[in-house]
């Protein structure tokens, strides 16, 4: 893992989930077992090379599980651990919130309007 500028563990978190992917193959993980074409499937703007990267990372974060069968093709699947399925309802939330917001984007340095009490 990279060096980490505090000991905070949200800094830790946000290496393992940060940029656009872990937390799409984490929310694509969560209704089971998928072979890695059924990622791309689910994924379609993703490299081959990303999405290797990416699920290599949430396999060393213990996050995802990777299993090889014997035979000709190799044959690997992927599934969330027990620890992986935590990250679900924190997904879930996430999605929530934006539904909530009703996806409403603000242009970047944009003002927020605050309530004062």
């Amino acid at each position: 893992m990279k060096d980490l500028v505090s000991r905070c563990p949200i800094e830790e978190v946000m290496q393992v989930l940060s940029g656009r992917w872990p937390t799409l193959l984490i929310y694509y993980l969560q209704d089971g077992t998928k072979r890695f074409g059924d990622l791309r499937r689910d994924n379609p703007t993703i490299s081959h090379k990303m999405l290797t990267v990416e699920l290599r990372k949430l396999v060393d974060a213990g996050i995802v599980q990777r299993t090889e069968f014997e035979g000709y093709p190799l044959r690997v699947e992927y599934d969330l651990t027990p620890e992986g399925r935590k990250l679900v309802p924190l997904i879930d939330a996430l999605a929530d919130w934006w539904d909530a917001t009703d996806g409403v984007r603000r242009p970047a340095g944009a003002a927020v309007d605050r309530v004062s009490t």
